[in-house]
This record gives C-alpha cells, structure tokens and sequence, in this order.
C-alpha cells in the first residue's frame, strides 16, 4: 500500500491544526506507521501564512512533550482535496469551508477530526485563541484522545 495521507484543518492553521499535527506525528511514530501515514495541517483562512503556531499552543504543547516550532500555518489549497486520503475539520464551520471547496467525490473524505474520539463525546474541538491558557491543555486532550483512534483507524487501512 502507498502511503496513507490526512490533512488536519482549523481557521488559521496556529493553534488546534498544529497541535493535531504534532501529536498524530507522535502517535504515528510511536506505533511504528511513520513510513505509512504522512500528516500535515493547513487552515481555512490565509489570516497567519507562514507563522510558527500561537505561542501559547507551542507552550501547552511543549509541556506534554511535543514541540510544535518547526511547523509554519499554510491554508488550504484546493489540490490538497485531491492529494490527501483523509480531510479532518476541527469544527462544523471548517467542515462547511471544507466541503465548500470540494467536488461531491472529494467531500467522502471529508469529516470532523473529533469523529475519531474514544473518550469525548464533543464534535468540535473548541477554538482556544480568544480564550484563557486553560482551553489550549484541553485542546490537546481533545487532540490525544481523538488521535489514538485515528491510530486504529490507520492500522486499518495500512495492513498494520
């Protein structure tokens, strides 16, 4: 099998995008898909092109273990709805962005990033930008417990 790709996307591609990114990589890493699955994150806006993550995600995210530095918010190009197996919204606003864009056999690979949860039953990862530094700790609970299903799901479609 070729390599299985999944696009992660939230509105300006510096805060929930990057820290699924950086954890996926991990769990991927981790459960020895590093060679089967490539991950990459971009955002619905073009607001912070070429930016490093907001540095209060690179904080919450360095306290867990991941550093998130070398990764720079892009936005959503349409030649990624046909290059990635995998189109994961962080919310229902992005999902409708989303789904705009795309072509109806496009939009099958198009869903919420929550879908893969185990522990939480929310359906959107909440924003943390405008919030207080708590929202940016529970964004990466969010992103932990949805990325070990992601996990299974990979294993999956990789014969692994």
């Amino acid at each position: 099998m070729m390599t299985y790709r999944v696009l992660l996307v939230c509105m300006g591609n510096i805060c929930r995008s990057p820290t699924a990114e950086g954890v996926l990589r991990r769990y991927i890493v981790n459960q020895g898909l590093g060679d089967k699955v490539e991950v990459d994150s971009a955002g619905t806006h073009g607001y912070h092109v070429g930016e490093a993550p907001d540095s209060r995600t690179q904080r919450a995210a360095r306290a867990r273990g991941y550093n998130l530095s070398q990764l720079r918010a892009r936005k959503v190009a349409p030649q990624d709805l046909d290059y990635f197996d995998l189109i994961l919204a962080m919310d229902k606003s992005n999902l409708d962005n989303l789904r705009r864009m795309a072509t109806p056999e496009q939009r099958e690979r198009i869903a919420l990033f929550m879908d893969y949860a185990r522990n939480f039953d929310d359906e959107e990862v909440p924003d943390p930008y405008y919030g207080l530094g708590h929202g940016f700790d529970l964004v990466l609970d969010m992103v932990e417990d949805a990325s070990e299903g992601l996990v299974d799901h990979f294993r999956k479609v990789t014969g692994r």
